[in-house]
């Protein structure tokens, strides 16, 4: 009896917790955003804005879009752009044990999850490669990249198969993955995210682009580069579920480069963000009305943004060239004429 009245005692308060959770997530998801939509909706004519998966994969895509360029940008400006491929490969492997654990062991093991404290501890491997053992940084990444997609697949075949089908979704990215659990947890990990970034702001912004002089000023460099390594596995795992494994650097990296000749760090920020939403609404809309996949569509729409940007500032600068010639012409030629007249 006591056993009981002990255990009673331990899983009222995880219930409440979890009850608790889920009121707020459905006040989110049904009361404020999907209510939101469905009105959008109802108003516009659009229908597929009153879907739930819909719904939950445009709220996955504005989160998608405001995290990624912001950690981005900070792995742009340090010349570690490919981090988020490595961290989507261990996120990938992280998947695989979750569903091999699903498939396997009979237990459930949201997948997600797994693969987010995998994808940090690979994080933080790749980190420690490059503070204490010395590695080169690309080094270190492609050792982690490779191991760990290695793992992924081991783990894929020891079950002859049989979870490859569920795992697909998460290689290739899918609009119906995103489901109101997935939807929570990215939530959750936005607000993580955009908190932590706004409280080490400066520490991050000192390291990023003078490292050696945060270390003279007494800052711990080492702990903001694992606090940013690990900040880019979340994003890394929120962005599986629509860009897929293959795809999902490129919010890490696209919308940064675009907004490159934006002066000021917190403006490029705040552009990169732009872009990304962009981006993402577009890709997602997109994909649902011609039935393609979400994160190669989305991709495809910030290349599009990117030559696009591109193209107009080297023709904006091709424009002030000429300007500035055809003003420093007519300022010498009415001295020319003058030194001519005086001459005759």
């Amino acid at each position: 009896m006591y056993t009981n009245v002990v255990t009673d005692a331990t899983v009222a308060p995880t219930y409440a917790v979890v009850g608790a959770a889920e009121r707020v997530l459905d006040t989110i998801l049904s009361g404020l955003w999907g209510r939101g939509l469905d009105i959008v909706a109802e108003l516009t004519g659009i229908s597929m804005l009153g879907f739930p998966f819909m719904q939950r994969a445009y709220l996955a895509a504005i989160c998608i879009a405001l995290i990624g360029p912001l950690v981005g940008t900070f792995l742009v400006h340090r010349e570690m752009a490919m981090i988020g491929d490595t961290l989507a490969h261990s996120a990938f492997a992280g998947v695989a044990a979750g569903l091999f654990a699903n498939a396997v062991l009979a237990v459930t093991v949201p997948p997600l999850l797994v693969a987010l404290v995998v994808a940090s501890v690979a994080a933080l491997l790749v980190q420690v490669l490059v503070d204490y053992a010395g590695a080169y940084r690309d080094t270190s990444l492609a050792i982690v990249l490779t191991g760990s997609f290695a793992i992924g697949s081991v783990l894929i075949t020891a079950t002859d198969g049989g979870i490859s089908v569920g795992i697909n979704a998460y290689l290739f990215g899918s609009l119906a993955t995103v489901s109101r659990t997935n939807a929570g947890i990215l939530l959750a990990m936005t607000v993580v995210v955009v908190f932590a970034v706004i409280i080490a702001y400066r520490p991050l912004l000192y390291v990023t682009f003078d490292e050696t002089g945060a270390r003279a000023a007494g800052l711990d460099v080492a702990r903001y580069n694992r606090l940013l390594a690990v900040l880019t596995a979340v994003v890394v795992v929120g962005a599986m579920q629509i860009m897929g494994v293959i795809l999902v650097a490129a919010m890490l990296v696209i919308p940064v480069a675009t907004t490159t000749a934006v002066g000021g760090f917190k403006r490029s920020v705040v552009a990169a963000v732009a872009v990304g939403q962009f981006a993402t609404v577009a890709g997602v809309t997109l994909s649902y009305r011609y039935d393609v996949a979400a994160g190669g569509t989305i991709v495809l729409v910030a290349i599009a943004a990117y030559l696009a940007v591109g193209m107009g500032n080297r023709a904006r600068r091709r424009i002030a060239d000429v300007q500035r010639k055809r003003t420093s012409t007519e300022r010498s030629t009415p001295a020319v004429t003058r030194g001519d007249g005086e001459g005759d």
